[in-house]
């Protein structure tokens, strides 16, 4: 009664294909499967001495601002704005 047997591990799996999906399980097997290569190619490349950097100072950050589009209703009209 104390261990897990295969079989109460196939119905926990059933029952999260029955909810999720296979489409939406997949899409999160795809995006964790990217987030691990893009850390392993970063721990690949961490190690690696950076290009040098020109001493030129950044330029100011640009405003932004999202424009609505009349076709979607659930848009947000967002502005960001810089501190001065």
């Amino acid at each position: 009664m104390g261990s897990i047997s295969i079989w109460h591990w196939l119905i926990v799996l059933l029952v999260v294909v029955m909810i999720f999906g296979t489409k939406k399980l997949r899409n999160i097997g795809a995006d964790l499967g990217g987030a691990v290569k893009g850390f392993k190619d970063g721990m690949k490349t961490g190690g690696e001495p950076e290009a040098e950097v020109p001493a030129t100072p950044a330029a100011p950050p640009a405003q932004v601002t999202a424009a609505k589009r009349a076709d979607s209703s659930n848009t947000v009209d967002v502005e960001a704005k810089t501190k001065s």
